[in-house]
């Protein structure tokens, strides 16, 4: 099975950018499903309905998120009839949405896993190693192909994540600095690895946002609101995991980087 992991959409350039790339890729890489970070795809904060049903029209088969999946209220409305889109279930009891699912694309059952990082987090969320292993004995009774969005800041945490589930998770795909890394492996017991994704949106910004107001804000040490940069060339960041369905283990792993 091959699954194509995007980065973070941010706003209207990354959603541009999956309109456009999405169906190329179909053709030149045959990929079964594609999973995408959605939580700053509406004007690059958080998820509207509108935009969650536009990223369905435009062929995205499972979306999860991170800590601006609640960027805006419209989302307790709907988090819960959204079949397709997935918070970090490492949440605490009681929160809305849910954070883990299984999924059958192709004739292929796989299970997807968002997860968020403690590390530099601002926010009150269980171990995700520990809800780690809940999850996947439950998706291991459907599948052995279980994907991991690892949502977090430090590079050590999530480096010490992926080796933490080699040979049972399928593919772990780091999200949310929105900066490419180049360590895509495939780790010693099978697991597809990479630290972050990286975004899709103008890359002359500063992960997105226009760069006059990340300046000011860096410069000052004052809050300032800040703005999704709509004007320049887009970069589409993704990574393919090729699995092996019999086996659950990753057999090649490419990363994908396309202008528009």
């Amino acid at each position: 099975m091959r699954i194509l992991a995007v980065g973070d959409i941010i706003g209207k350039p990354g959603r541009k950018a999956l309109r456009e790339f999405l169906p190329q890729l179909k053709d030149e890489i045959a990929y079964d499903a594609v999973i995408v970070n959605v939580e700053n795809a509406a004007g690059g904060f958080g998820l509207t309905q509108k935009v969650y049903e536009e990223l369905l029209e435009l062929g995205v088969d499972v979306m999860t998120s991170g800590n601006h999946i609640w960027d805006r209220k419209e989302i307790y409305s709907f988090i819960d009839d959204a079949h397709n889109l997935l918070r970090p279930a490492n949440y605490p009891e009681g929160v809305p949405g849910r954070g883990f699912g299984i999924f059958k694309k192709n004739g292929v059952v796989f299970g997807v896993i968002n997860l968020m990082g403690k590390v530099f987090m601002e926010c009150n969320l269980e171990n995700p190693f520990g809800v780690f292993d809940e999850i996947y004995e439950e998706i291991r009774k459907e599948t052995n192909i279980v994907v991991v969005d690892f949502h977090a800041e430090a590079t050590s945490e999530k480096w010490a994540f992926g080796i933490y589930v080699d040979g049972r998770a399928s593919a772990v795909f780091g999200t949310h600095t929105h900066i490419p890394t180049a360590d895509e492996f495939i780790l010693k017991k099978g697991t597809g690895y990479v630290s972050d994704v990286g975004m899709s949106g103008v890359w002359y910004s500063v992960i997105g946002v226009k760069p006059a107001q990340a300046i000011e804000r860096l410069k000052l040490g004052v809050p300032r609101r800040f703005e999704v940069e709509e004007k320049g060339q887009v970069v589409f960041n993704a990574v393919l995991f090729d699995i092996d369905e019999s086996t659950g283990k990753t057999i090649s792993i490419e990363r994908i980087k396309r202008f528009l």
